[in-house]
């Protein structure tokens, strides 16, 4: 166990000391009015350089994002089945379904799953 704690401590300082190193010796660009706005050559831009950003595809994402990676946590539950009690696994592993169920539920009732919107 103080093994873990050392080498989690070692791999947090030396990541660490890298973020300052780095930190340190880059080049800082100070980001101005100027050096954002697109450059057409002299001319004022006709039209805006900026991509409309998509909320909704963005939300759906992050809702993929969320239970792919609860379905990542449902497999070690199925491993485990044998080797825990059964009263037990079935109370975590139906809480653990409600949980993503009531999310679903909820995603769903806010209309985030609807992709004509």
């Amino acid at each position: 166990m103080i093994m873990i704690i050392i080498l989690t401590s070692f791999i947090m300082i030396i990541s660490n000391l890298m973020m300052m190193v780095s930190m340190l010796i880059s080049k800082k660009s100070l980001m101005d009015r100027e050096k954002c706005s697109p450059f057409e050559c002299g001319f004022d831009p006709k039209s805006k350089a900026r991509i409309p950003f998509s909320l909704h595809f963005f939300l759906i994402t992050v809702i993929f994002l969320i239970f792919d990676v609860e379905i990542a946590l449902i497999f070690p539950m199925i491993m485990t089945f044998k080797m825990t009690n059964l009263i037990y696994w079935s109370l975590v592993s139906i809480f653990f379904l409600l949980v993503l169920l009531m999310g679903l539920y909820h995603e769903w009732n806010q209309n985030m799953l609807n992709w004509v919107n």
